[in-house]
């Protein structure tokens, strides 16, 4: 939970760098978070066709933080923060994006900061 906190602190810093750990974290919460919204949305009846009012704000209001942290996760791995633009490229594209989501980041200082690795140990 801390590691979506931290994101939701840093809701348009798109500078520095994010670990892999404060990215998946950040994703597991936002989707788990996103299910309770949709589940809410259908147990009041508000939505239509499955998606309503309150998921519909919720991810309003995620989608920035969810950029940020994306783009610092670019950084990690020594690349612009415009590569998640990777993912519009149609059939490889999300599946490229996916790999460098995964990729550990790099284990010294890059252009973007120090690695948050050592900053936090």
């Amino acid at each position: 939970m801390k590691w979506y906190l931290k994101a939701l602190k840093q809701y348009a810093d798109f500078k520095g760098r994010a670990r892999r750990k404060e990215y998946w974290m950040f994703t597991l919460f936002n989707i788990i978070f996103g299910g309770i919204a949709m589940a809410l949305d259908n147990v009041t009846g508000l939505a239509k066709m499955g998606i309503g009012p309150i998921y519909g704000l919720y991810a309003l209001a995620m989608l920035i933080p969810s950029i940020a942290v994306i783009v610092r996760r670019m950084h990690d791995i020594g690349k612009k923060g415009s590569m998640l633009f990777v993912a519009l490229i149609p059939a490889i594209g999300s599946l490229w994006l996916l790999i460098l989501l995964v990729k550990d980041g790099e284990p010294t200082e890059n252009d973007y900061g120090i690695n948050p690795k050592l900053a936090t140990a």
